[in-house]
This record gives C-alpha cells, structure tokens and sequence, in this order.
C-alpha cells in the first residue's frame, strides 16, 4: 500500500495531465483528417516509448515530483486508451471492420513494441522480461 499522496503532488500530476492533453489535441487538430486515425496511433506509440524510457533519466529517480509531472501526468494526459477504443469502435460501426482490426492490431503491437523498445534503452544491460 502506498501512502496518501500530498495535494502539491496531485496538482503536479493534474498540471502535467492538462499539458499533455492540450499537446495531444494540437496534434488531432493539426493532422489532416483520414481514415485511419494515425495522429493518435502515433501519440500512442511516442509516448509508449517515452514512458518505456524515462527510468533512464537520474533526475527523475531524484525528483519525485519530476517524475510525477513527467509520467502520470504529461504522458498519461497524451497518450489515451479511451480515444484509440472509441476510434476502433466508430470505425468498425461503419463498416470499415478491416480497417477497425488494423488499426487495433497496429495500436497493440506498436504500443507494446514501442514500450519494451523505450526499456531496452532505459536498461541497457538487462534481460528483457519473459
């Protein structure tokens, strides 16, 4: 059991969730619209990675409240299991079931790629976990 989380610390996580959905909205915003939902595949996969990587940073193993900003807070405000589930859904309610699997399987497979990718970097010398 952890122990309750001060109020500075819930503020930095909802600070650092609030930039990283203002970024992730930039972003939906920016990308040109296509059937499949690539911008929030990509959010997903950069931020699996990142997430998968930050262990590798020692100011973070230093700042508590760094890590909590950084991880729970930009990262778990960018990056969305809620928007890539609704996409798949949206996408296969209209007809377009294969590109519902794709897109599914492409979330998936990259995300969890992406994640072990970011660490292997972070851990360099360690088996990877089986």
């Amino acid at each position: 059991m952890s122990a309750r989380p001060h109020a500075a610390d819930l503020l930095l996580v909802a600070a650092g969730g609030a930039c990283g959905a203002l970024l992730r909205h930039g972003i939906d915003v920016a990308a040109p619209d296509t059937l499949l939902p690539w911008p929030t595949l990509a959010i997903n996969v950069v931020g699996a990675f990142v997430l998968g990587v930050l262990p590798a940073f020692a100011v973070l193993g230093r700042s508590h409240r760094l890590a909590l900003v950084l991880g729970p807070g930009l990262l778990g405000g960018f990056t969305t299991v809620s928007a890539w589930s609704g996409q798949v859904r949206e996408l296969a309610a209209n007809g377009h079931a294969a590109t519902a699997g794709l897109y599914l399987a492409l979330t998936l497979g990259a995300g969890l790629s992406a994640a072990a990718l970011g660490h292997r970097v972070a851990h360099p010398g360690r088996e990877a976990v089986r």
